[in-house]
């Protein structure tokens, strides 16, 4: 598995969505037992309760899917060790060349939520996220945006993330 795979989580966040997975998989036989429940009171193309259950029961799998795959890439508690490469669990500040302006952001995953809003979390598969993976300071790359125009950001540094 390369850097670019894993999902870097804490091991507080680990834990959070383990929990979530197991709620929603020890919740699997309630919503099936809830379709059976509505299938059983009749016409199934005029009867919502089914088709809301049956939607929720989608949504449930598909997250249950969602966490598995992040909880299976997950490297927890472990940030980089390397200052100066922009690698998953790196708090990094990069320069838009053409603007100028300077953002800084954990590469990471939102499930994360190690910053607590303070600071902003790119995903290593985001179009800027995926740009700057393995880049040096110094280093200049640059990635489209989804209305077509080509972005170009400078690496100013790049840190290990502290909570």
């Amino acid at each position: 598995m390369t850097d670019t795979q894993v999902t870097w989580l804490t091991e507080e966040a680990f834990d959070r969505l383990k929990a979530e997975l197991d709620q929603l998989i020890a919740n699997r036989p309630i919503i099936a037992a809830e379709i059976n429940d509505r299938r059983e009171e009749g016409d199934l193309r005029e009867n919502g309760g089914y088709h809301q259950a049956r939607e929720d029961q989608g949504q449930q799998e598909a997250r249950i899917r969602q966490l598995q795959e992040l909880l299976n890439n997950a490297k927890v508690g472990e940030a980089p060790k390397q200052s100066g490469v922009a690698l998953p669990g790196s708090v990094v500040k990069v320069k838009f060349v053409d603007g100028g302006d300077v953002e800084t952001f954990l590469i990471g995953t939102r499930q994360e939520g190690v910053t607590d809003g303070k600071l902003e979390v790119y995903s290593p598969k985001s179009p800027l996220g995926g740009a700057i993976i393995d880049a040096k300071v110094g280093d200049k790359r640059s990635y489209v945006v989804p209305n077509g125009s080509t972005i170009e950001v400078e690496l100013l540094s790049a840190e290990p993330y502290h909570s």
